[in-house]
């Protein structure tokens, strides 16, 4: 008969490399709830003027909370839909697949409220921030592990 197949290689992202996709997630939200309140504490990343009703002002003009918007959305919101998610038990990579692409997704939607960076400006099309260019990889990335993840579930034994 013939010789057995190799075993396959170990999976990426699972508990024999320390991490499991759900705790470097968590990792992932804390830190961002942590930074953004930093930059909120020190008066940094705050968004353009507005009228909406939870403007906060700063030097005379109500402004979005830039930073309280990525600290909800990156961190709290983020870590409740990743954790419920991994209730559902999702192949190994997803969860880190879903972080990698709702964090991409929110700080790239928050950009539109943030006033870009000075030093840099708009870098095209009047709107396309540095935050937003630097958010597609992560956003591609995710859709990749997540992909991936689901091919090989499917895959016959």
């Amino acid at each position: 008969p013939p010789p057995p197949p190799p075993p396959p290689p170990p999976p990426l992202f699972q508990a024999e490399a320390g991490l499991r996709d759900l705790d470097s997630s968590l990792v992932g939200s804390e830190m961002c709830i942590r930074d953004r309140l930093g930059n909120f504490i020190n008066g940094e990343l705050w968004g353009k003027p507005t009228d909406v009703p939870w403007a906060f002002v700063v030097d005379g003009v109500p402004r979005h909370a830039s930073q309280l918007y990525e600290g909800l959305l990156e961190g709290l919101l983020l870590f409740t839909i990743l954790w419920l998610y991994s209730a559902r038990r999702p192949p190994v990579m997803a969860v880190s697949g879903g972080f990698l692409l709702g964090y991409g997704l929110f700080r790239f939607l928050v950009e539109f409220v943030r006033v870009p960076d000075a030093h840099l400006g708009y870098l095209a099309f009047s709107w396309l921030t540095m935050g937003q260019i630097l958010s597609t990889p992560m956003i591609l990335g995710g859709l990749l592990l997540l992909a991936l993840a689901y091919l090989r579930r499917s895959a016959p034994a």
